[in-house]
């Protein structure tokens, strides 16, 4: 009997949700079920800050999910870093506008057969990344993976497509106290308590290393065994303080892979006695800022090569480089929120020789820089680095800014200013110093309107207003350290 005879009219079948790859990628997906002898698969989408949310099902339930879908409360896509709602979910102004969300309404996870992965630190467990639909078979409009998939069909209309490679910064502590007593147990709870695994300021140095190999270790043939593109591991200059790098990838693939990382490194550290935080700077003593830097270029659709190469000796980047560089540095105030989406990664940005950007420009291989452009005339692997961004972005929201930014710099051809050779002296267009300024500027921002669309730049202001409300609840104090307050700290030191 066909796997199509087992599953008549199913939900993906009748709305059409499943290229022919994903159908045969699903019935991969049922023998390997069987050969892996699994015992759960998680079904996980990401939400609007970039979190995976999702349910477990048992391995016999999960061939007839895929392709019926999981179902899950709309309530999920209507709250903020603190997993409380920010919009009415009854009454007059229910469903934020959006008819099926009303009264709390359901809507389906259908699994992408592509993600598919066995969960090398689980038990029998494997691993399904969704979309989300209504009942009706409607896209969910703040969906953020389809929001990034929009952005690469308009981009893939002009020719081209999206190369991405992730350098990630996070701080990786030994847990002391996961602070589960049940006086402990508040809205948000109380951030964990943590000691160092390194005492820092030992940059790339062997030894400091070698301290920690043992959990880097694991970590490391977590993300091998899942397939990511690992590169490098690497000590940074502040305590606790890593980066791990990752081969460019294409589309959607890409942002995937950050929002796996993500999950991976969390859970497989915490079964191992250490907490990963993405939080940029952490209330902890002498802790260094943390970064997302993603490198970025575009592959001809036609040609298949790298469409930022300049074959021009006196040029650094192609004309389509620079266009595209151009619409990073215009629209880099309103790509904020998706770039920094947390009130502590602007915490970066306030220091002069820190090696994070506090301006709209860019240069030649220079770290003081929002944008670093890498390479040479001839070079295959020319590229352009966003040194703005904060580990904790939603990587969907992050990838389509840059593409939005882009098309427009391309389509107006527009022209970057000169390189900045000495960035922390020159007097450009500053970087929003605060959350709050960077929502005014997409709010304000035609393309990003044009690109995500009205009614989700509302919604993703709506969420990050209500978070800035209930901080400012919560007023600086005497022990704010560095800058980051207690709030921030129970925010986001262990947001997923």
């Amino acid at each position: 009997m066909s796997p199509r005879a087992l599953h008549p009219r199913s939900f993906v079948d009748r709305h059409g949700l499943w290229t022919s790859e994903q159908r045969r990628a699903a019935v991969e997906i049922d023998r390997a079920i069987k050969r892996h002898k699994l015992d759960v698969v998680r079904f996980a989408f990401a939400d609007q800050h970039g979190t995976l949310r999702g349910k477990t099902l048992v391995a016999e339930a999960a061939p007839a999910a895929m392709r019926d879908g999981v179902a899950m409360t709309s309530t999920l896509l209507a709250k903020d870093t603190a997993h409380r709602n920010v919009f009415a979910v009854f009454g007059k102004d229910g469903g934020m506008n959006i008819p099926e969300m009303e009264g709390a309404g359901n809507f389906i996870m259908v699994a992408d057969p592509a993600t598919f992965r066995v969960l090398p630190w689980a038990n029998a467990t494997g691993w399904l990344l969704c979309d989300i639909y209504f009942p009706n078979g409607r896209p969910v409009p703040v969906d953020t993976r389809r929001l990034y998939r929009v952005a690469l069909e308009r981009l893939a209309a002009t020719g081209f497509d999206y190369f991405a490679g992730l350098e990630v910064e996070f701080h990786l502590f030994k847990l002391e106290d996961p602070r589960l007593a049940p006086e402990d147990v508040t809205w948000p709870p109380p951030a964990p308590r943590v000691s160092l695994t390194t005492q820092g300021f030992q940059y790339l140095t062997e030894s400091r290393f070698d301290q920690v190999d043992p959990i880097l270790e694991t970590l490391r043939k977590t993300m091998q065994a899942l397939d990511l593109p690992l590169r490098s591991l690497e000590v940074e200059l502040g305590p606790s303080q890593y980066e791990f790098t990752f081969a460019p990838q294409a589309g959607l693939v890409a942002a995937d892979a950050m929002v796996l990382f993500r999950s991976a490194m969390k859970q497989t550290a915490r079964r191992h006695g250490h907490l990963v935080s993405f939080m940029c700077r952490p209330r902890i003593p002498n802790i260094f800022s943390t970064g997302w830097h993603l490198h970025q270029s575009l592959i001809d659709r036609k040609t298949k090569r790298n469409a930022f190469v300049s074959q021009d000796q006196a040029q650094l980047l192609s004309g389509v480089a620079r266009h595209f560089l151009a619409g990073l540095l215009a629209h880099a105030g309103a790509a904020s929120p998706f770039t920094t989406p947390t009130t502590n990664g602007y915490k970066r940005y306030h220091g002069i020789n820190s090696m994070a950007p506090i301006q709209a420009i860019w240069a030649r291989d220079n770290r003081g820089v929002m944008i670093r452009a890498l390479g040479a005339p001839r070079d295959p692997s020319t590229h352009l680095e966003n040194r703005a961004g904060e580990p904790l972005a939603n990587p969907y929201l992050y990838m389509a800014s840059q593409i939005y930014a882009g098309l427009d710099g391309m389509a107006n051809r527009l022209a970057p200013p000169p390189s900045a050779d000495a960035p922390y002296e020159l007097k450009a267009e500053p970087l929003p110093r605060t959350l709050d300024e960077s929502l005014d500027e997409l709010s304000r921002s035609a393309v990003m309107r044009t690109g995500f669309g009205d009614a989700f730049v509302d919604y993703i202001v709506a969420i990050k207003r209500a978070e800035l409300a209930r901080a400012a609840q919560h007023t600086k104090t005497d022990d704010d350290v560095a800058g980051t307050t207690a709030w921030e700290h129970q925010e986001y030191f262990d947001l997923a």
